[in-house]
């Protein structure tokens, strides 16, 4: 078969496969399996342990034994619909076998009397005696050897048995041909990798756990590959992109600095260095700044936005809410006082009146800085001049959406993204393997650590009057709950029974928020507490991210045990953003499990955000990390960012090494259909 037959094998119609006709085909559509490699995608859930041999008095309901023993008596009944018993026996007890519809001679031609045969099938029992209704497998003792031990198990669609499909998967797999490698002999032969075919055969047919095991690490080696490979080109084409370098005079950033009013920390310092070498430069800047809860990203993104306005062109910051974008907006009316940088906010509430004025602004230059959410880009909003796109809590856009985002502006517009949501090194090298990375670690000088506690939830009592001493000397505090409302399934603190009960002993002084209300009532509640007219407040983690009042001191957070290590960290961090040490108390139910234990210990221990990124992924594993849901990297098949985090950092320095003098995407175009990457791809516009 030639190179070119190979590739296209495995993305032929499944009826061009012996025993898939039209209605097979159906059938398998159903399951989103229409070509050869969906079918080999597709692998077995589970499987059977036909392994286990017991004898009969050490049988357990519901499991699935395989059992020799002694065939000592029938019972077939004359009487309709009755089944037909055989009686079994080995040193340990009696076992009866039940078979419903089934005709005399052919189970006496399989169970022969005083013979002994070997039965396989799941163990129930009726009136104290075990049964196996309808054996899977029975055949003489000396046959015992032929029976497969490990048998996988499929997810099927009704219409298609598991005897169809799995003839259907093994002509496939007898069929499929070996592929050409897209990695190099010297990287298989270093790291001892399985072939793909071999692999792909060993998931299918439950091979031994060793085997298994070899064959999902080489298919998340191929699918890293190929992660890191389209991230590569993307990053490439974007630096390719040639654009007009930004000339600087820095009048508006000293003004902005000096009313920051505190001094950059280096971290800072390095992070602006970074930026402003990017924006001078002629290739397209395409940069994200990753920094911990609080280390000041916000104040750097702002400062390198008025070295890009004082060059001629505007400047849009993109916010995940509408109650970030309001913050920081209030942010830069602080900032920027006394220069002369024209600054406005972009909100989809706004009156069509309102909106259309200042889309007008932004199309004739007359504003230099807009903020607002995801709706700065429609296609109605044209700008005269845009120069750089800051996305704030960026982990809510995936690959191709900031992409999309990076051709918004044109040729000259440099890209900057933020996020407050450390994670490790393997993770970041699959979310932003396509951007340049600035870490921001130091918090400012005047930022204390954030004392943190924990306390069982029946002390609550020493809480409420600890709260109501610091509310007595003008403290703030933050009480999160995990539901908006009591519910019947899950036994977590609600919402609406935590205001209840706290307005029973502080009256108007507590206010609640949650994503149910509309943004107008969460605005007035926010300002409410802004103007310390509300004390507490009662919230979901609707407040976690980006949310910034200096005066908040206190956090409680309600069943903290149900929340992972990024997301206490993430809360954590809304409080001691002033001069004053803040507290988070951490309220937890009895018996708590071990990975809840050890989260609450690590918070108690470290208000590092990158040691509990690593932690968290220790912890929860692949899936649950914040942000990490939302970017498309769970959708790999065979990767555990976790248990493959070397991986990463392997197969980024091969593709280092390999593509570092001569990189052509086209080479690996087949790699990236196999592995569904070719979507992330930047297609080229015309």
């Amino acid at each position: 078969m030639s190179l070119i037959d190979k590739e296209k094998f495995l993305f032929k119609d499944l009826k061009s496969i012996k025993g898939v006709g039209l209605q097979i085909s159906k059938y398998l559509k159903k399951k989103k399996i229409e070509k050869i490699i969906d079918l080999l995608w597709n692998f077995p859930y589970d499987n059977i342990d036909r392994s286990i041999q017991e004898k009969i008095a050490n049988l357990r309901e519901g499991k699935i034994y395989t059992i020799i023993v002694k065939v000592i008596k029938y019972n077939f009944p004359r009487v309709r619909n009755l089944p037909n018993k055989i009686l079994c026996e080995d040193d340990t007890g009696k076992l009866e076998i039940i078979y419903f519809n089934s005709k005399e001679f052919y189970l006496k031609k399989m169970f022969p009397l005083n013979s002994y045969v070997f039965v396989s099938g799941k163990i129930s029992s009726y009136k104290n005696k075990f049964q196996i209704i309808n054996p899977d497998y029975v055949g003489k003792k000396e046959n015992l050897k032929q029976i497969k031990k490990i048998i996988p198990k499929y997810s099927l669609t009704q219409g298609i048995n598991e005897k169809k499909y799995k003839n259907i998967i093994k002509n496939v797999l007898d069929n499929t041909p070996e592929q050409k490698e897209w990695f190099e002999s010297s990287f298989i032969k270093k790291y001892k990798l399985l072939s793909w075919k071999k692999s792909i055969k060993s998931l299918h047919l439950n091979e031994n756990k060793s085997q298994i095991k070899k064959s999902i690490e080489r298919l998340a080696y191929d699918e890293i590959f190929a992660h890191l490979i389209s991230l590569k080109d993307n990053r490439q084409k974007v630096k390719r992109v040639k654009k007009r370098e930004k000339v600087f005079q820095s009048n508006n950033k000293k003004k902005i600095i000096q009313n920051f009013n505190h001094n950059l920390t280096n971290d800072q310092l390095n992070a602006l260095k970074e930026i402003e070498d990017d924006l001078k430069s002629k290739k397209k800047m395409f940069r994200i700044i990753q920094g911990d809860v609080g280390s000041g990203k916000t104040i750097v993104s702002v400062i390198a936005s008025s070295q890009v306005i004082e060059s001629g062109y505007q400047v849009a910051f993109m916010a995940p809410t509408e109650i970030l974008a309001r913050q920081h907006y209030n942010l830069l009316s602080n900032l920027c006082t006394d220069t002369n940088i024209k600054f406005d906010i972009l909100l989809s509430k706004m009156s069509n009146y309102e909106k259309l004025n200042k889309i007008n602004k932004i199309y004739n230059g007359d504003l230099d800085f807009i903020v607002g959410t995801h709706a700065l880009f429609q296609d109605k909003i044209k700008f005269k001049k845009l120069g750089l796109i800051i996305i704030d809590e960026q982990h809510k856009f995936g690959v191709k959406q900031r992409m999309k985002l990076s051709q918004k502006g044109g040729d000259n517009c440099d890209v900057l993204l933020m996020s407050a949501t450390p994670i490790p090194r393997s993770m970041m090298l699959a979310n932003y393997g396509d951007l340049d990375l600035t870490t921001i670690k130091q918090k400012p000088k005047n930022r204390k650590d954030i004392k943190t506690i924990s306390k069982n939830k029946k002390k609550i009592h020493e809480v409420y009057s600890f709260l109501s001493s610091k509310i007595s000397t003008g403290e703030q505090i933050f009480w999160v709950c995990p539901l908006i409302q009591n519910s019947k399934f899950l036994n977590y603190s609600s919402v609406d029974s935590r205001y209840e009960s706290l307005r029973q002993v502080f009256g108007n002084k507590v206010g609640v928020v949650h994503g149910s209300l509309n943004q107008e009532d969460k605005i007035k509640i926010f300002d409410d507490f802004k103007n310390k007219k509300i004390k507490i407040l009662v919230a979901t983690t609707v407040i976690e991210v980006g949310i910034d009042y200096p005066d908040a001191n206190i956090m409680v957070i309600e069943n903290s045990e149900k929340y992972g290590l990024a997301q206490l960290h993430q809360l954590r961090g809304r409080v001691g953003r002033g001069e004053k040490q803040g507290l988070c108390i951490m309220l937890f139910e009895d018996q708590l499990s071990q990975n809840a234990k050890k989260r609450l210990s690590v918070m108690k221990k470290t208000n590092d955000g990158f040691f509990i990124a690593n932690e968290d992924l220790k912890i929860r594993g692949f899936g649950d990390l914040i942000g990490y849901q939302q970017s498309g990297i769970k959708n790999f098949r065979f990767v555990d960012p976790e248990l493959h985090s070397k991986f990463f950092e392997i197969v980024h320095d091969e593709i280092s090494r390999t593509t570092r003098d001569n990189f052509n995407i086209s080479k690996f175009k087949y790699l990236l259909k196999i592995y569904d990457k070719t979507e992330v791809l930047i297609q080229k516009e015309n």
